[in-house]
């Protein structure tokens, strides 16, 4: 078939096998000409790395960058769809393919189990996959992003809010299908909405991740594990701070603790990781983001300070999970965000916040990069692909 994008609302509805692999070959490209990681760093690089949500954005990145920065054997899990005869796949599923096979190619084991991370099922499998093929993991990457969680021990399925707390919050964002620059109402949360939004977001299940890969002797002397995060600033604030995902994030930062106590016992470490702002399919879906993102990737691109997804991720390994060069907060977390909250860049960005309109978004923004790498998370757009071809959505895995 010849595979157009599809788009509705924050969503593409399908992907492009070639295109998805051209774009995890530019991530391992990027990867390899930075060198190897940790060389000279005490313990040296990760050898056994799972990734839970290893099929787009963040998590992807952590995993090529495992694999092809620190020559880790890899085992990634995820929830994704695989193709048919008559429907493509979805672009994780095609990342995921692409990811293994160019890991295989270079004699690195690279395993994938696509299936529900919080169930008790797919954690089982995750065990016996360790216990069969590859033994202990020195590293636990949690990058799991899901808008609704059932919870094993009770059944009971909790959908997540993005709500603020208190109060109703009126924010400007931009309608991504119309380009219209327009005020969003966000109402604010019962009661019920934060807990399930805890439920979902917070770090109940990297705990329970943790605790049975400890118990079942599959973590390494020395183990680290990191859960990735978004904080940002005052214009965001009123979704990430005094909020449903705030709330989340408190108990992220719970968890991360009690892991990090039983981590201890092994010589290990716990970290959150804050991240820089992202075009992804999760931030996609957050009203304020899209016009927040498209403003300041103008300016980081300016000022030449942006960074992308694997050139984050790449920084956090060499720099800072496994080299001396750390930013830690007053919370204990790893800081990659601070490009993007420096002074200088926040003040042009809120000067632009109040200015933007729908007439002027193009040229005061850089709508049309946020769009094009939108896109580019389905496989769309990537330089060097026939997007003419007729090409067979069936990949295998």
């Amino acid at each position: 078939m010849i595979i157009k994008p599809k788009v509705r609302g924050f969503i593409c509805t399908n992907a492009h096998p070639a295109g998805c692999a051209a774009n995890v070959q530019q991530q391992i490209d990027h990867v390899k000409s930075q060198g190897p990681i940790a060389e000279g760093f005490k313990g040296g690089a990760p050898k056994n790395v799972l990734v839970l949500g290893s099929s787009t954005g963040y998590g992807l990145a952590s995993r090529i960058t495992a694999a092809f920065g620190c020559g880790a054997n890899t085992l990634g899990v995820f929830f994704e769809k695989p193709p048919t005869e008559k429907r493509t796949g979805s672009a994780g599923y095609y990342n995921s393919a692409a990811m293994q096979q160019a890991a295989r190619a270079e004699g690195l084991y690279a395993e994938s189990i696509n299936g529900d991370a919080f169930s008790d099922e797919i954690k089982a499998q995750v065990v016996e996959t360790l216990k069969r093929d590859m033994g202990p993991v020195d590293m636990v990457v949690y990058s799991l992003a899901s808008p609704r969680r059932t919870d094993p021990r009770t059944g009971v399925t909790y959908n997540s809010a993005l709500k603020p707390i208190g109060e109703a919050v009126t924010m400007r964002g931009i309608n991504t299908d119309t380009l219209v620059v327009e005020e969003v109402t966000a109402e604010p949360a019962t009661d019920e909405d934060i807990a399930n939004t805890v439920k979902v977001m917070g770090g109940e299940d990297w705990e329970w991740w943790m605790d049975l890969l400890m118990k079942e002797g599959l973590l390494a002397e020395g183990c680290k594990t990191t859960a990735y995060t978004y904080i940002g600033k005052e214009l965001t604030w009123p979704l990430y701070g005094k909020a449903t995902i705030g709330m989340a994030k408190q108990d992220l930062d719970r968890a991360a603790e009690q892991i990090g106590s039983k981590l201890e016992t092994i010589g290990g470490e716990c970290r959150i990781s804050v991240l820089k702002a992202m075009v992804t399919q999760a931030s996609s879906a957050i009203p304020i983001m899209p016009l927040y993102i498209s403003i300041l990737y103008r300016i980081m691109k300016d000022e030449g300070s942006h960074e992308g997804c694997i050139e984050q991720i790449h920084g956090l390994f060499d720099g800072q999970l496994y080299g001396e060069d750390r930013h830690i907060d007053e919370a204990g977390r790893l800081r990659m965000d601070g490009k993007e909250l420096r002074d200088e860049v926040q003040s042009q960005v809120k000067e632009l916040w109040g200015t933007v309109t729908t007439e002027n978004v193009m040229q005061l923004t850089d709508l049309k990069g946020y769009k094009e790498e939108f896109l580019k998370l389905f496989g769309f757009g990537i330089p060097g692909v026939d997007y003419d071809a007729d090409i067979n959505p069936e990949v295998d895995l």
